[in-house]
């Protein structure tokens, strides 16, 4: 079924943030417009889509306004990887499965709703304003995943992210593809800059980089922004694969492509336990996070701990603002 026979009318404003693959920074993104709607006074909820590995009626409708409403409701690392960059940016999240009534809770709080969405699914609730990601570092994908490529092309505007780091050939290949799939498109120029909380903790040290797990996995990417970061301060990269405990080496087996670095899975309690294992395993200075959650809050690792944060920036016009006139 199409996006024209499933997604939900609503009676407030919706922009839609997707992606034609999962890692783009969809979040970055979100949280960037969630930052310019409340500046314009707007009442903001974000909606995440689905992530059902729980007690589905437990999870019925799910509303996080703060960090123990996380831990009532047991969630795992993938779940709070979405929901705590935005709790930390004073947003309230809403997620679960029945999104009708979610969409109910939702627009009674709220005068526009940001829906962060996945990379495998397209928006549940009918946007206002839908903006797809594209990401230069895997040029040729757009075409290539369902339902990325559906987003693309349903898209109001496409966002070309990541050009910070990407090579010029690269941004021009997603801007011809932009130009194929969705030529009724804005475009707009992005960046994702990336910055450590403690550099000199890190710099010329021996680094673990630990990284998004579904990024690195069925996302394809062989790293991450830690290792970025990590690279740019010098550090030496230790390689966690020769200490990989329990579950994560077969990741490793399954994902040959990995780069030096470890991603971050935890779909439950036996995965968590393998990667705090893990890292604990790693003989490094400091542990470098790439993550969107911070893992020292339910993690507890015996390593020194710091920091990789990126933020999304428009590069000239039209920027993330123009897009928002109106709401």
């Amino acid at each position: 079924l199409g996006g024209r026979r499933t997604m939900l009318p609503a009676a407030k404003p919706v922009v839609a943030v997707c992606a034609v693959r999962t890692g783009c920074g969809k979040g970055a993104v979100s949280r960037r417009i969630v930052e310019l709607l409340r500046a314009r006074g707007r009442r903001v909820a974000v909606v995440r889509h689905p992530m059902p590995y729980g007690d589905l009626l437990a999870a019925r409708v799910q509303r996080f306004g703060g960090f123990a409403d996380l831990e009532r409701a047991g969630v795992t690392l993938e779940e709070r990887e979405e929901y705590e960059p935005h709790l930390e940016a004073g947003s309230v999240v809403f997620a679960g499965v029945d999104y009708a009534a979610i969409l109910a809770r939702a627009e009674a709080e709220a005068d526009v709703l940001v829906w962060d969405g996945g990379n495998n699914d397209l928006p549940f609730y009918a946007p206002t304003l839908h903006l797809c990601l594209v990401d230069p570092h895997r040029a040729g994908h757009e075409s290539r995943y369902h339902p990325g490529e559906t987003n693309l092309r349903m898209a109001d505007v496409a966002v070309i992210v990541k050009e910070d780091t990407a090579a010029p050939a690269q941004v021009e290949a997603v801007r011809a593809a932009i130009r194929a799939l969705a030529p009724r498109a804005r475009v707009v120029d992005a960046r994702l800059p990336i910055a450590v909380d403690d550099p000199e903790s890190v710099r010329g040290r021996r680094v673990l980089a630990v990284e998004d797990g579904p990024t690195l996995t069925h996302g394809g990417m062989p790293s991450g922004a830690a290792e970025l970061a990590a690279r740019a301060l010098g550090a030496t990269l230790v390689d966690p694969r020769p200490h990989a405990q329990g579950s994560l080496r077969e990741v490793f087996r399954r994902y040959p492509a990995l780069g030096p670095v470890l991603p971050a899975m935890g779909y439950d309690a036996a995965q968590m336990a393998d990667l705090r294992a893990t890292i604990d395993a790693v003989p490094c200075d400091v542990v470098l996070l790439g993550t969107p959650v911070d893992l020292r809050r339910s993690l507890g690792v015996r390593h020194p701990v710091a920091r990789v944060r990126y933020r999304a920036e428009a590069v000239g016009h039209p920027d993330f603002e123009d897009l928002l006139a109106g709401l």
